[in-house]
């Protein structure tokens, strides 16, 4: 790696563990904000009217990973240089201890372009929205990690399946409509359909991928992958029918104009929606649940579909064998990739695909210590494809109207349990601002510059949630103890 790279991904580590799974808030949930309606749309806020300006109403950046911590690239008090992973002193054991059967990196991000909501008699409430959504989902098996740091002496004779490798990133926009209303004084609903229009979206999927060890080391492979891509891009193939180079079409982005026009092509549709309810169980205790981003995506426009199957040997090379010396990293992958694209057959098509949306449900109980005070208890769990993510998230929530509103959260995830999150907002005159982050980094490490510089960097990756923007809001709406109560009294 070179000394810029290193530098660039230091740079991009860091600014992903403070400031970015689904488009979920554990901090937000409980308090008094418009945007509370993404999590549960039967959430109804207090203000009257509320206006999410254009771009700034609200950006949400997310990122969920169990592969990667600061111990695992960087070693403290040392250069940028001094990459852990591949040092002859790496605890290997430690790191593949903590590996699970299906390891994910999950980045995400939201922006709200625009926001409406207003009540519409005593107990009506509707809500509209725009919203650019980015999501992408890599997942790794457990078996490429033992195959890339264990000793060739251990891994001979064994075989590897490597299937559940996937790799996938769409954006999207999504225009929503909604409304939550009450049934009875008690209980109340809401729902959110939405249409999804595709901007660009690129996966890639595994039905065989699968390595065996034979005692000299060596590694027969079989592959069977297929990508699928919507969007301006082309490849180039050589006289062999192998890749040669991906063209993009930049004569789509030469003006404002067709950036717009790529942005908000209509080539690509699919659905959504989000249902929820709250139910006052009495004046203090109230529970909640709530499905959000049930959907799907077609995607029919710029189609692009290469399928490789191969069966390839390779010398069996490992990191193993940088810690001893005798091999270079780079050449290492260097050499996989030369031997995997020299063997795969490519078959290039153009059919359209489908992706399904990551749903998430969520279930919460708030109990009301006081008139502007609360304890909360949420769930949330995301479903991608037939696996999920956990995560429980205890609270104490203060909502003064919607003048003013805080929410210290401990968040149970990713198989860690010190995530501590902070929420603010506050309405000087019609503008509310507020910030939230759901997993702030605790503890921080050093790494050196050249120039012996120290560049601060958080210890755990493992999640971390950034939301923050800024609504127009008119008037402040009476709530009565019999009807049209929110989750969160706000009295």
């Amino acid at each position: 790696m070179t000394r810029k790279f290193k530098l660039l991904l230091t740079v991009i580590l860091t600014a992903v563990c403070i400031s970015a799974e689904s488009q979920n808030s554990q901090v937000l949930y409980y308090m008094n904000l418009p945007q509370n309606h993404l999590l549960n749309p039967a959430f109804r806020p207090s203000n009257k009217v509320y206006i999410g300006l254009p771009a700034i109403s609200g950006i949400n950046l997310n990122i969920n990973n169990n592969i990667l911590n600061f111990k695992d690239i960087f070693i403290e008090g040392q250069p940028l240089d001094s990459i852990a992973i591949i040092n002859e002193d790496f605890d290997v054991d430690r790191f593949l201890s903590e590996k699970s059967d299906y390891n994910f990196l999950r980045p995400e991000a939201l922006v709200q372009v625009f926001g409406l909501g207003f009540s519409a008699g005593k107990d009506l409430y509707v809500f509209a929205d725009y919203n650019i959504r980015v999501e992408s989902n890599f997942l790794f098996p457990k078996d490429m990690f033992r195959m890339a740091f264990y000793e060739h002496e251990s891994l001979a004779g064994n075989s590897y399946d490597l299937s559940a490798l996937k790799a996938g990133i769409m954006a999207y926009n999504e225009i929503g409509v909604g409304f939550s209303k009450n049934i009875t004084d008690k209980f109340r609903i809401g729902l959110k359909a939405k249409m999804l229009l595709g901007i660009y979206s690129a996966r890639i999927n595994t039905s065989e991928f699968d390595a065996s060890i034979e005692d000299d080391f060596s590694q027969t492979w079989n592959a069977d992958l297929q990508m699928d891509i919507s969007g301006p891009v082309t490849i180039e193939w050589d006289e062999e029918d192998k890749p040669s180079d991906l063209i993009v079409d930049d004569a789509r982005f030469e003006s404002v104009e067709g950036i717009v026009k790529e942005i908000l092509n209509t080539g690509n549709k699919g659905f959504g929606v989000d249902f929820g309810a709250v139910y006052d169980i009495t004046d203090r205790l109230s529970v909640s649940a709530a499905v959000t981003d049930l959907g799907y995506m077609d995607w029919k426009k710029d189609i692009l579909n290469v399928k490789g199957v191969s069966q390839f040997k390779f010398t069996g090379e490992n990191i193993q064998d940088v810690y001893e010396g005798s091999a270079d990293f780079n050449d290492i992958v260097t050499a996989y990739m030369d031997s995997l694209i020299s063997s795969i057959t490519f078959t290039e098509t153009k059919q359209p695909f489908s992706t399904k949306l990551s749903y998430g449900i969520s279930a919460g109980v708030s109990y009301n210590l006081a008139k502007s005070f609360s304890l909360g208890v949420l769930s949330y769990t995301r479903f991608l494809d037939s696996r999920y993510h956990e995560a429980l998230t205890l609270s104490a929530n203060l909502n003064l109207r919607n003048l003013f509103s805080a929410s210290v959260a401990y968040t149970a995830t990713n198989y860690r349990r010190d995530n501590i999150g902070f929420g603010i907002a506050f309405r000087p005159g019609w503008f509310q601002i507020y910030a939230m982050a759901d997993r702030i980094p605790l503890t921080w490490k050093k790494v050196l510059t050249d120039e012996s510089k120290n560049i601060p960097i958080p210890e755990i990756w493992s999640t971390a949630h950034l939301r923050l923007g800024m609504n127009i809001c008119f008037g402040n709406r009476a709530i009565s103890r019999k009807l049209d109560k929110p989750m969160i009294e706000v009295q």
